[in-house]
């Protein structure tokens, strides 16, 4: 009798459905088990391929998994929906995943550690506080518009604003208005010490990984993106290319081919949102600085403003910077001023 090769799992929070096939794709396997049940289940499987949408949990599970000496993937599911036959259903998911799984061209995502799922949730916590800050910096300034008090425009100048226009006993703002706009202006800055909090442990857990501090060496690379990238990536072997590294943040851009005939566009903006923003930032950062410099990044970045303008440039150095971190992290290495190779 053939065992089984292939397995197909669909998370959900309760229950899962199994599918798994032999070698030859036949069927050997379907069912549902309760969240209990699902690691007893699959030790009782031969060792195979377990194949795993991206989502809520799939890390937990393909740890565990691994464990028991099975060979887990995780993949995006823009690459298990082509394989789903008729209706959407949990039965149907998992036979499509099964399928996916066994595909030669499907792309993998990397199995990250507990340690690196708890810098991502620093990550991901203090992003969450900076966009509550956000809408309510632009709470307040709406509200105040309702009274034809006008707020400066940017976050600091309208914090600096803030307190001038709530003790100003003559611009007309009614105390019951006045009282809760105070409520929501020290809201704000509760979140600015809560944001600082997170920053101060992001410099820190920073300062404690080796590969974090080589990649901070690259002009425009700071503690948020190094950590981001050392929690995100397992290994940079994973990517074939510094561009593949670079297409998987979403810096390249978009291609439409027919007939011969190449079109380029503006950048994928696939993958990664947050190394891609933080690249994009540390760029501007390191672009105005670059006046007086006489490096050889500083002069071609001059020139790449001068023919293609800031935000092109901009997106050019977030590009070559990916590309460093890649080389970096594949190799070892240090950053070095005006590298050439051998």
């Amino acid at each position: 009798m053939s065992l089984i090769k292939v397995v197909g799992i669909d998370l959900a929070k309760l229950v899962f459905s199994i599918h798994g096939v032999d070698e030859h794709g036949k069927i050997k396997l379907r069912k549902t088990v309760k969240r209990n049940k699902l690691l007893a289940e699959v030790a009782n499987l031969p060792q195979c391929t377990i194949g795993m949408e991206a989502c809520s949990g799939s890390h937990y599970w393909a740890r565990e998994f691994r464990k028991l000496g099975h060979d887990v993937r995780i993949m995006a599911s823009k690459f298990v929906i082509p394989y789903r036959q008729n209706e959407k259903n949990d039965a149907n998911d998992a036979e499509a995943i099964c399928e996916a799984v066994s595909r030669p061209k499907t792309r993998y995502v990397s199995i990250k550690s507990e340690d690196q799922q708890a810098v991502l949730c620093l990550h991901r916590i203090r992003q969450g506080a900076i966009k509550d800050r956000t809408a309510r910096i632009n709470r307040l300034r709406g509200l105040l518009s309702e009274f034809d008090i006008i707020m400066p425009k940017g976050r600091y100048p309208a914090q600096n604003a803030i307190s001038s226009i709530l003790e100003d006993a003559e611009n007309g703002l009614p105390f019951l208005a006045r009282e809760l706009l105070e409520d929501l202006w020290q809201s704000i800055q509760q979140l600015n010490l809560e944001i600082l909090k997170y920053d101060r442990k992001l410099y820190r857990l920073a300062n404690q990984m080796q590969a974090a501090k080589r990649l901070m060496s690259i002009p425009g690379v700071g503690e948020t993106t190094a950590t981001a990238v050392v929690a995100t990536v397992n290994d940079a072997k994973h990517f074939s290319t510094s561009r593949a590294f670079s297409a998987w943040i979403g810096l390249v851009p978009k291609q439409y081919t027919t007939g011969g005939v190449a079109r380029l566009g503006r950048i994928s903006k696939r993958g990664e949102k947050h190394i891609r923003t933080a690249l994009i930032h540390g760029a501007r950062a390191v672009m105005a600085n670059c006046k007086n410099k006489t490096d050889r990044t500083s002069l071609w970045i001059k020139d790449l403003i001068e023919r293609r303008g800031f935000k092109r440039a901009c997106v050019a150095l977030a590009a070559k910077n990916a590309r460093l971190i890649w080389a970096i992290l594949q190799s070892g290495k240090e950053y070095q001023v005006d590298y050439v190779a051998n």
